[in-house]
């Protein structure tokens, strides 16, 4: 059985997937933003999920959440499931904060990003942007954009890693809205699966999967000049590298 970390696990699809990954018997970190969301997440906790606390909108404490997560150690997987749909957040929440994580935690051989469907409207550009969420400089479809690209970059430049991106679908979540089309199962399946399973297809790298099945992403995730620019600029803001993966 795997030991997994779902970032954003309090609600929508987060939730969901811990749930079922507890339910099939894998070890479950959840993270929820703050002690006021722990309540929801109570139940995973009395069934025996450990939990990290921290808002991933600001940096100081996303550095807190990867240190809580590696005192708890044995992380088999990440799913960085975790984002926000507007707002100067976007930045924070959506790269920076997967990127720190990533870097921060060394351990977990299976990566697993929240893309969307949306990230084909991304815009490539990097001057300008404020990393620090201070100010909205970037649509969410170019923050999916670049965590595609981050996906791909980690599956590029660490081999002994397993780095995938998902689209989820538009789903009826709180960000989704009832109204969404696509189903909530399906769209946290893939997830489960990329983090659990032997399959071999799930145990591959660099992949960008929509419902199981292989898509192509924007070219620009594949672009390794891209991927290299983004994780330069990441790494400026920072002051992290990927290098102790």
């Amino acid at each position: 059985m795997a030991r997994v970390f779902i970032t954003g696990s309090t609600d929508g699809l987060g939730l969901a997937t811990a749930e079922t990954l507890l339910r099939d018997g894998h070890e479950v970190i959840v993270h929820a933003r703050s002690s006021r969301r722990i309540p929801a997440v109570q139940h995973l906790l009395d069934r025996g999920a450990q939990l990290v606390t921290g808002d991933l909108g600001i940096e100081a404490e996303v550095r807190q959440i990867a240190e809580d997560a590696n005192t708890i150690g044995g992380i088999d997987a990440v799913i960085h499931n975790a984002g926000v749909l507007s707002g100067a957040a976007l930045l924070p929440v959506n790269v920076v904060a997967p990127y720190l994580l990533t870097a921060l935690m060394p351990g977990p051989r299976r990566l697993i990003y929240l893309s969307s469907g949306m990230h084909r409207g991304g815009d490539t550009g990097l001057a300008g942007l404020d990393w620090a969420g201070r100010t909205t400089t970037a649509s969410y479809s170019t923050t999916k954009l670049q965590v595609t690209a981050l996906s791909a970059a980690v599956a590029r430049l660490v081999p002994s890693v397993a780095s995938n991106a998902v689209d989820p679908g538009w789903v009826p979540t709180r960000m989704g809205g009832r109204s969404a089309p696509d189903d909530l199962e399906l769209g946290h399946r893939t997830q489960e699966w990329l983090a659990t399973s032997d399959d071999p297809e799930a145990t591959a790298s660099g992949g960008y999967w929509y419902h199981q099945h292989r898509q192509t992403p924007h070219s620009a995730a594949s672009d390794s000049t891209f991927q290299d620019a983004l994780l330069a600029r990441l790494a400026e803001h920072t002051g992290v590298t990927l290098d102790a993966l």
